[in-house]
């Protein structure tokens, strides 16, 4: 019996949308087991913006940068960071963990993972980049 490729491919693909899935279903449990034990307070406008701002700028970096999205807000910032960073910077996610994972290729064409003090950078610079993206488009 013979196994094409497509099915292998189709194969991989659902259970990479189940993982994406799995990860989005741990950070909603998480942001709900916190907001429930959180108190009520009463904040100004500005600040309920800005919390708005924040997390729709936490879902993009979480879920958005390390997918194939389309989304002309996240295609921005991937250009944003290809003009700073050097094109060839590719975005996933490990089978084994959950947090997002950086390569760049390297002059052959390698991906090799960033070192941490770059990675901290990049990931700092992202939420820059992020945020403020995320802030001009909201009404």
């Amino acid at each position: 019996m013979t196994i094409s490729p497509f099915l292998v491919k189709n194969v991989l693909r659902t259970y990479d949308q189940q993982m994406d899935t799995g990860r989005r279903i741990s950070r909603l449990k998480k942001f709900m087991s916190q907001r429930d034990a959180a108190d009520s307070v009463s904040i100004s406008q500005e600040a309920k913006r800005r919390l708005l701002v924040e997390r729709v700028a936490r879902e993009i970096v979480d879920n958005l940068v390390g997918s194939t999205s389309t989304n002309p807000v996240v295609q921005e910032i991937r250009q944003a960071l290809d003009e700073e960073f050097g094109p060839g910077l590719v975005f996933r996610y490990p089978p084994d963990g959950d947090e997002l994972e950086i390569l760049r290729k390297d002059e052959n064409g390698t991906p090799r993972a960033m070192t941490n003090g770059e990675k901290d950078r990049f990931m700092q610079r992202l939420w820059q980049i992020t945020y403020h993206k995320v802030d001009a488009t909201m009404l």
